[in-house]
């Protein structure tokens, strides 16, 4: 371990936090991976006025010394992959091939695009407007410029199912637009971001620009929310916590990037290629263990297709290892924590007591005594009352609510609180669009879980505010300046 572990990164310095340290817990093993510093709210605070102090002189950069510093930073953070993944892993659960390829490298990847991300141009032209004598001054032609700017400074709150690719999602754009940042990582896998601050600052970003505090608690979040210095928060998290957080930045006017809860309604056509369908919504089961707002967790099946369906998805649950993430015939691993794997568990229990069939899962796996294992649960005969149906479960559970047509099952998609990513699937592509086009949510898989990294991301309805991921994520963390002038 390095002479920096443990401790809190602030003004470029790394700092002994106030209130000693937390054990971090690996979530296969239930052993201590490390120890996390315990900031107080004092230093939280000292952290965002140094990114305050750092800004002036950061927003002035050119375009092209930010690219320079993202690119060194994602090559420290290749160079020691191996490292870095297996830190990733141990505190997060995941199996190795997901911690090397979609936590570390997908976090590396997305300072990489965002140091190209800085060299893109920030204004646009706006068509010249004529304007006749008046109170307003002499008539001429006026032209106009949309300027982007930085905010200021960032808040980055992390979620724990992805201690990479989540916070360089938001550090690297906010980074590559001018902005300085407070980053305060999911209290259950901290130590990965860190890693991140390490490499940034040997990459040589300016003290200050980047600044990292933890907690085990709320206090460290809170204070990183309602400091007077920080402009924006970006957050990646519950729906409920981004409640109160919207709370606070709506009594200080600071932008807000929300990317919440999901419920993602998977819309099966009856002419839907089965085996392609089940493979789709069996990612559930896998990735994460089912912590991704991305899943699609409600399955809508039309009843021609209900029963070849559930035959698909229980054989696919049926084949999947759960276990060990550090082996490499294991697809499941642990959910993040003990609470959590409560959690889950008394959902599939509320599911039975609802009235759903669990037709695979639902108990611990045998053999694992250690570790916070779920089995992939399959819940059929779901009724969209049950709660279990409407809300969140983030864990590796599948139901599944039948409908007769297609306008019924366009309905039930919508009749949720949540909208951020929902599917369809059907042989058909032009009615699979046209389902598409009437789903109340901000992005859409018509047969496939994929992403286009390009594309904007983010939610309707309780699923959040904003947009970010490629381009968007340079204009989410940006204010837009008109400069007007006579022609």
């Amino acid at each position: 371990m390095s002479d920096r572990s443990g401790r809190l990164f602030i003004g470029g310095r790394w700092t002994e936090p106030d209130h000693g340290h937390y054990e971090v817990v690996n979530p296969a093993t239930e052993e201590v991976v490390g120890l996390a510093p315990e900031a107080s709210r004092e230093q939280v605070y000292a952290a965002a006025a140094a990114a305050r102090e750092a800004f002036a002189a950061w927003a002035r950069t050119r375009p092209e010394e930010r690219a320079a510093i993202l690119d060194r930073a994602a090559d420290l953070m290749q160079r020691d992959l191996t490292a870095n993944a297996a830190l990733a892993g141990a505190e997060s659960g995941a199996t190795t091939a997901t911690a090397r390829g979609m936590q570390v490298a997908v976090g590396a990847a997305r300072f990489r695009r965002y140091a190209r991300g800085a060299l893109e141009p920030v204004e646009e032209a706006i068509a010249p407007q004529i304007n006749e004598a008046g109170p307003m001054g002499r008539a001429g032609v006026f032209g106009a410029l949309a300027v982007r700017q930085p905010v200021g400074v960032v808040t980055c709150i992390t979620s724990y199912n992805n201690p990479w690719a989540n916070p360089a999602g938001k550090v690297a754009p906010a980074l590559a637009m001018g902005n300085t940042v407070v980053v305060k990582p999911a209290p259950q896998d901290p130590l990965s971001v860190y890693r991140m601050a390490e490499a940034l600052e040997e990459a040589g970003v300016p003290a200050g620009v980047v600044n990292v505090v933890t907690g085990s608690g709320p206090g460290a979040g809170e204070a990183a929310v309602d400091s007077p210095d920080v402009d924006m928060v970006s957050f990646t998290g519950s729906t409920a916590v981004g409640q109160r957080i919207a709370e606070v930045c709506g009594r200080g006017m600071k932008r807000q990037l929300m990317e919440l809860g999901g419920k993602g309604a998977a819309v099966v056509l009856d002419d839907a290629d089965l085996d392609s369908t089940a493979a789709g919504i069996g990612t559930t089961f896998s990735f994460y263990s089912g912590q991704i707002c991305t899943a699609p967790t409600r399955v809508l099946v039309q009843r021609a297709a209900h029963d070849a369906l559930i035959e698909r998805l229980t054989a696919y649950a049926g084949r999947l290892k759960v276990g060990d993430p550090t082996d490499r015939s294991t697809v499941v691993g642990p959910v993040i924590s003990a609470a959590h794997r409560d959690r889950v568990e008394s959902y599939i229990e509320l599911g039975r007591k609802e009235g759903a069939r669990i037709v695979t899962g639902g108990e611990r796996p045998v053999g694992l005594d250690r570790g916070f294992y779920v089995a992939p649960a399959l819940l059929a005969d779901c009724t969209n009352d049950m709660r279990v149906v409407r809300e969140e479960i983030f864990g590796p559970v599948v139901v599944v609510v039948v409908f007769d047509d297609e306008e019924e099952g366009i309905a039930l998609a919508n009749d949720s609180d949540y909208g951020l990513i929902d599917y369809v699937w059907s042989s058909d592509v032009a009615r699979a669009f046209r389902v598409a086009r009437r789903l109340r949510a901000g992005g859409v898989g018509v047969n496939t879980t994929g992403r286009n990294m390009e594309a904007p991301f983010g939610g309707f309805k309780k699923s959040g505010v904003g947009r970010d991921v490629g381009s968007y994520a340079l204009h989410a963390y940006s204010e837009v300046q008109a400069i007007v002038w006579p022609g």
